[in-house]
């Protein structure tokens, strides 16, 4: 469900409309009950849609979740056709994704929020709790709410209807809108939470930014350090979950999910839609590929790239990450081929 405190719809598209701004086609027949002039306002994920929602399918990964799905309009393409539940509208495109973006665009053409002059730092509608202090440069925009014993440095942008909870310590210059913080948060300096995620369809006719229509939620006892960036989600929420820790320059993209206790080490990258467990470890320059499940308690090596699913419990290193243990024997195999003379290459070879 779109969250109202921050995105507002402009209004309506009837199915006919919806074809018209996007550029997909309307599959007919219609499923019963449902006429061109049938209006739609509200966007979710294929498991979350409602019959008064409209989604998109584009990934054969998420198969199982459209077939299953109770959404009344659904963006795809034309081989998807044949495995459409009954009772979905179809609109077909050679790009769905762009296509649902357009339509986007066309039901919450202001995605970013607006922006307006402020007479004073604290909008007139914000909430700024017992015992919290501002320091100078501090903005808090309209709605946004702070509570009890808060900590907020210097510079600092609280966007509207951001929400914060008790005892959290926010450093210098930190921008967060979009989003949902626990108590007992620490964010330090420069840490950017709650923007619009890298998402747009690319295509020969010029791509085409999907708005991003989802929140950031970070829950109660996390660690955010300096310059780590976390994209909002593009339907679904980014969470971080309780008690993680983020390391500086931290990127988590968009519809990311961390369990409870992940540390995630400097320069980590985790690519968005993807899913760690509880307890998960990330070292150094570790990156993960996008639309993967890591298991809880899996451990993953410094500049590991994660190209796979990891199961729970699992170590794995280098690039493509791969199991420990076939990691160091691989790199044994290969230091014996490096250290063979001359003469013993020759011999194998022949």
């Amino acid at each position: 469900m779109i969250d109202p405190r921050f995105y507002k719809c402009s209004g309506a598209l009837s199915l006919k409309k919806l074809s018209e701004v996007s550029g997909a086609e309307i599959v007919m027949p219609l499923p019963l009950n449902m006429t061109e002039d049938s209006a739609f306002e509200n966007v979710a994920t294929l498991e979350d849609a409602t019959p008064s929602d409209i989604s998109l399918f584009h990934n054969l990964k998420y198969r199982n979740d459209f077939q299953s799905s109770k959404a009344g309009v659904c963006f795809t393409q034309h081989a998807a056709v044949e495995l459409a539940p009954k009772g979905i509208a179809l609109l077909v495109s050679d790009s769905p994704q762009r296509s649902f973006g357009l339509a986007l665009a066309a039901l919450y053409p202001q995605a970013e929020g607006q922006m307006s002059s402020m007479t004073s730092p604290a909008h007139p509608t914000a909430q700024i709790g017992e015992g919290t202090i501002l320091e100078y440069g501090v903005v808090v925009k309209e709605k946004a709410r702070i509570g009890k014993h808060c900590r907020i440095g210097a510079n600092t942008v609280i966007g509207a209807g951001v929400d914060i909870g008790n005892h959290t310590w926010i450093g210098q210059n930190v921008t967060i809108s979009h989003a949902i913080i626990g108590c007992r948060v620490v964010i330090y300096p420069g840490v950017r939470i709650g923007q619009a995620g890298f998402g747009f369809a690319m295509d020969k006719r010029g791509f085409v930014t999907v708005p991003q229509l989802g929140r950031v939620i970070i829950e109660d006892d996390v660690e955010i350090g300096s310059n780590a960036t976390i994209d909002r989600g593009s339907l679904r929420d980014t969470i971080i979950g309780q008690g993680s820790r983020l390391d500086n320059l931290v990127m988590i993209a968009h519809n990311v999910v961390l369990g409870k206790g992940c540390v995630l080490v400097a320069q980590v990258g985790i690519a968005g839609s993807t899913r760690l467990g509880n307890y998960v470890i990330a070292a150094g320059q570790a990156g993960i590929i996008g639309h993967l499940d890591i298991g809880n308690g899996a451990r993953i090596g410094a500049q590991s790239g994660v190209m796979r699913d990891i199961p729970e419990g699992e170590t794995v290193l280098g690039s493509p990450a791969i199991p420990l243990k076939d990691f160091m024997r691989q790199t044994a195999t290969l230091n014996r081929m490096v250290k063979r003379s001359p003469a013993e290459r020759k011999k194998t070879r022949e």
